[in-house]
């Protein structure tokens, strides 16, 4: 479900302009922030509630704030780019020596570039390269273990007919 919502962005909203607040949380007023040591959007957060609190001022212009914003989307698409790669790679290793095994599995991406399908135990995602023609977000079916490729991450299903 998370997957189907897309990937949440930073962005700069100024106390004249409507927010949209959080949409899985349903709240307007929303500001998140953990440890200031782990990532710089905290870090910039506790910066700014720091500021408020003294000076009733903030450190930053609108503009700053935008483009740190901005630079932030960026740094963490580009880090969870990176983790995704690790996870498919990992997972087509651990399944390498499966191929031609069948699975359980549950189709979690329907759309013109491809379907895709997530087998339960081990838990791991691929691509249906075979037998999708029909198939929506959340049917259960039986699939085949085709190929995986580590370097690239892939790993590739047929649909089962046992």
């Amino acid at each position: 479900m998370v997957k189907l919502l897309g990937r949440g962005e930073y962005v700069l909203t100024r106390s004249h302009e409507e927010e949209a607040g959080h949409f899985g949380l349903s709240v307007r007023d929303y500001v998140h922030s953990t440890a200031p040591n782990r990532r710089f959007p905290d870090l910039i957060t506790h910066r700014l509630l720091k500021a408020a609190l003294a000076t009733n001022r903030s450190l930053y212009s609108d503009e700053e704030l935008e483009q740190l914003a901005l630079h932030c989307t960026k740094q963490e698409d580009a880090a969870d780019k990176v983790e995704r790669q690790m996870r498919q790679s990992v997972a087509a290793l651990l399944l390498s020596s499966q191929v031609g095994e069948r699975f359980e599995a549950i189709v979690t991406g329907a759309a013109s570039k491809g379907t895709w399908v997530r087998i339960l135990d081990p838990p791991a995602e691929g691509r249906l390269i075979q037998g999708a023609k029909g198939l929506d977000v959340g049917d259960r079916l039986r699939v085949r273990l085709a190929s995986t490729d580590v370097e690239r991450g892939f790993i590739d299903f047929e649909r089962s007919r046992r």
